[in-house]
């Protein structure tokens, strides 16, 4: 296998981890260790951390790098982005995409619903897929590539700390592909809203229920 081939799969193998709580906010990302369990050479799994360095999910704290804490304010931040992209994205898929694509999509939202919730990176994946799908239907690549950037800077958050979002998020999946399979612009773009509106407000409402817990811990080691 090439470099960049080992790369790319160590890479793929970190983000797996974060999404799976093997790697949590605050974790280092040690280079001998994560050679040791990826049974690679330090180089790619550089490379790799370099990448989510990149990604902003992680960042650099003295001689290493750690997975990075994201704040409530970028939250707002990247959601404030995709709210301008997607809905209007949404918007110009229904009446265009393959019914062959959209019946792919469903199936695969169907598969995930029926399995249930702590398979973190299988969804999302599918999650992703979604997103992309209806991006990629307006043939703007610039603008694929700009939602795929915002769509894995919260990985960490979109499925395995906001669970009780699961079941929600695959209902509402399943309705903007019946909206725009009928070509329902209108649907589906105030659909994508209210999605992205709901996701954002579960993260944040998970960030400001840890850091509450944080600061009470603080207080309490303080007084004793």
């Amino acid at each position: 296998m090439s470099r960049t081939s080992l790369a790319e799969t160590a890479y793929r193998e970190l983000i797996r981890m974060i999404l799976e709580g093997q790697l949590k906010p605050g974790d280092t990302l040690q280079e001998v260790k994560l050679c040791e369990v990826l049974g690679m050479s330090r180089t790619p799994v550089r490379e790799a951390i370099g990448r989510i360095d990149s990604d902003g999910l992680a960042e650099q704290k003295g001689r290493f790098f750690r997975v990075r804490r994201i704040t409530a304010e970028e939250i707002d931040e990247i959601f404030f982005l995709r709210l301008a992209l997607e809905p209007a994205c949404a918007r110009n898929a229904a009446g265009r995409m393959d019914v062959a694509r959209l019946h792919a999509l469903e199936v695969a939202v169907r598969a995930l619903l029926e399995s249930g919730p702590g398979q973190d990176d299988l969804q999302w994946h599918v999650d992703q897929d979604l997103h992309l799908a209806f991006a990629g239907a307006s043939g703007n690549a610039p603008m694929v590539r700009v939602i795929a950037e915002l769509h894995r800077r919260t990985c960490i958050y979109d499925h395995r700390v906001v669970p009780e979002r699961f079941a929600e998020g695959c209902a509402e999946h399943l309705a903007l592909i019946e909206a725009v399979r009928s070509g329902d612009g209108a649907g589906a773009e105030a659909l994508m809203t209210a999605h992205l509106t709901q996701a954002r407000d579960a993260i944040v409402t998970h960030l400001a229920g840890a850091d509450s817990a944080a600061t009470d811990i603080t207080e309490r080691t303080a007084g004793t």
